[in-house]
């Protein structure tokens, strides 16, 4: 799924940055699923901001599954695409199961909706996991909550297994077709991740969800001096990595983490307008 992620970078790419050859990240199908991992509002606004050009720059029918409803798109969102067509956005489905039961009825209505639904979506995006995963059953000695691993692969196994589905799908209809991405995002309990996209103190649930998920799209904020000084309101290091990700990252930070096949830095200004830089 890294190719909609990387086209999301490339598009709004800061002005300022230095061009770089892009040897990035194809994932072969007919499996693409990835796993975005950090913080909520930030990963938020950047899954939408995939459904939005997938819709637009692509032409392909979003599913965009979420806990809390969207009223109105983020500041963020409407700074880095301000003349988005209604048409685009009636590609985006939005759904708000509010439990996990309801959206494993929904998902697993992927399947059903396919027979009278002309043009299935192209591009599966679940916003926060973690809503889903933690339920009324409270918090186990350990910290986690009892039962949020069995969901967890419950939850995935169906998203892929639909996301294989609505593929062959695609592929009977038009055989030149892509095959469906999954992006799911998931902010552990975690406080925070190291630089190398692991949590500091290991949640199992993060076990579980590898199991799944080909690429890690890994969120960590740059809280240096040089950050804030640069007059900007947040720098976040964007880090991807795991089995799906082709090609290889040659700077020396990435040298220090050989986990990390691609790294880029999301700029947030202080009017909220949002774009990346490679490094």
């Amino acid at each position: 799924m890294t190719d909609i992620l990387t086209l999301v970078f490339r598009t709004f790419m800061s002005q300022t940055a230095v061009t770089k050859d892009l040897q990035v990240t194809a994932l072969a199908p007919p499996t693409c699923s990835t796993l975005v991992l950090g913080d909520h509002s930030i990963s938020r606004s950047l899954l939408l901001l995939a459904a939005v050009t997938a819709a637009s720059e692509m032409g392909i029918k979003v599913m965009f599954f979420t806990h809390t409803q969207i009223q109105s798109l983020p500041v963020s969102l409407q700074k880095c695409v301000p003349n988005l067509s209604p048409e685009s956005l009636k590609k985006i489905k939005f759904s708000y199961p509010r439990t996990v039961e309801e959206l494993l009825q929904q998902v697993a209505s992927l399947h059903e909706s396919t027979n009278t639904c002309p043009s299935p979506p192209s591009l599966i995006i679940l916003d926060g996991l973690e809503a889903y995963l933690r339920g009324p059953g409270g918090v186990s000695q350990s910290g986690f909550h009892p039962g949020e691993q069995s969901c967890a692969a419950h939850l995935s196994a169906l998203l892929c297994d639909s996301s294989a589905f609505l593929t062959q799908l695609l592929k009977q209809r038009s055989p030149s077709s892509a095959p469906c991405r999954l992006i799911v995002s998931f902010q552990s309990e975690v406080d925070t991740v190291n630089a190398s996209g692991d949590a500091f103190t290991k949640d199992p649930v993060l076990d579980v969800l590898d199991r799944y998920f080909q690429v890690r799209c890994t969120l960590d904020r740059d809280r240096s001096y040089e950050a804030a000084a640069a007059g900007l309101q947040e720098v976040w290091h964007i880090y991807l990595s795991g089995t799906g990700v082709t090609g290889a990252c040659s700077t020396k930070e990435c040298e220090d983490r050989p986990d990390v096949a691609q790294e880029w830095q999301l700029l947030i200004f202080p009017d909220g307008l949002m774009a990346f830089k490679l490094i």
